[in-house]
Order: C-alpha cells, then sequence, then structure tokens
C-alpha cells in the first residue's frame, strides 16, 4: 500500500483525500481518533516508519527492533457535552488474533503484544484542551507479563499508577517501551 498525501482527488466528486480526513479526523477529542493519534505518537516514538496503520493487526505499533506495543488511549474529556471528567480506563488488553492469510480470527484470547502504553490525554479545563500539546499527555508503560500474571482484560488509571513506568513525558517513551520490552 503506498501512503497518501493527502493532495488525490476523487473521481467523480470535487474533492481530495485532505478533504476526506478534515471531515473524518479534526475532532481529535473523539475517543476513537485520539486512540488513533496515541497510536501515531508512538509510533514516532520508537521509529515505526513501516506504513500506512493497519487498523485489524494485532497489535498497534511495532519498533524496529521488533518489540509488538499495544497503546491504550483516555482522557477526562471528551468530545461531548460532560457534567463531570471521565473516569479513566483501559479495556480490551486481550483479544483473539486476526489471521490475514485466512481472514479469520483465532479461537484462543490472549496478549497479543510484549509492551503496552497507556497515554492519557490530561487536559481537564475545556477551554484549554489542546491535544497537540503533548505536555497534555503522560504515557506509562507495562511489560505483557505485568498484565498476564493477573490475567487483566480492563485496568483503570489506579493499577496503571501502581504497577506501570510513569507517567512519563514523551520524551521518555521509547527508552522505558526497550526497558519494558526487556522484562516481558
Amino acid at each position: 500500500m503506498v501512503p497518501l498525501n493527502g493532495s488525490e482527488r476523487f473521481a467523480g466528486l470535487d474533492a481530495t483525500v485532505a478533504d476526506f480526513w478534515r471531515w473524518a479526523f479534526s475532532d481529535l477529542r473523539n475517543n476513537t481518533t485520539r486512540g488513533i493519534l496515541a497510536e501515531f505518537l508512538v509510533a514516532r516514538a520508537v521509529g515505526d516508519d513501516g506504513g500506512p496503520r493497519a487498523g485489524w493487526d494485532s497489535f498497534d505499533v511495532q519498533a524496529p527492533d521488533e518489540t509488538r506495543i499495544e497503546v491504550k488511549c483516555t482522557a477526562y474529556l471528551q468530545s461531548w457535552a460532560q457534567k463531570r471528567l471521565s473516569n479513566l480506563s483501559f479495556g480490551r488488553l486481550s483479544g483473539r488474533e486476526f489471521d490475514e492469510v485466512s481472514h479469520q480470527y483465532g479461537a484462543d484470547v490472549r496478549y497479543r503484544a510484549d509492551v503496552f502504553v497507556f497515554a492519557v490525554q490530561t487536559q481537564r479545563e475545556p477551554n484549554a484542551y489542546d491535544v497537540l500539546d503533548l505536555a497534555h499527555w503522560e504515557f506509562w508503560v507495562a511489560s505483557v507479563r505485568a498484565i498476564r500474571q493477573q490475567g487483566l482484560k480492563t485496568v483503570g488509571i489506579g493499577w496503571v499508577r501502581q504497577h506501570a513506568t510513569g507517567p512519563l513525558p514523551y520524551a521518555e517513551l521509547a527508552d522505558a517501551i526497550h526497558a519494558a520490552a526487556g522484562t516481558s
């Protein structure tokens, strides 16, 4: 697959791929889009430039040393009106692996990554929200061993604070991932 640059035009429509991206992905407060952004940030931190993201992959990012990384993201603020800040939790830590050859999911539920990165967009004031400011993010890193030992499917921020390395600023993320991969 060749990465798009955004200038490509639709046949039969006066629009570009960049127009679509603006329409579909401009709300970076949206859970799905913010999660993909967190995957992008982790990929950049570890130097994963293997090409466009594959949404069906068994893990989110692969470092050049082949460390498989699962990225989980949460935030206090959401794209909808809130009466209170969101509770911070991370789900779907395990799952069934997709087989590209058979185009089917395997029967076994398992942990498919070597390292988990728990990304938290920390802004609590809606008017100050800037998802592009990495100073408003915290990253926590845990080896799969720490999660597998307890058979966890979902964790809250309390578990993350107690068992993962962090909070880390973005500049320290790659080193923490490499350290956790060594303990997997």
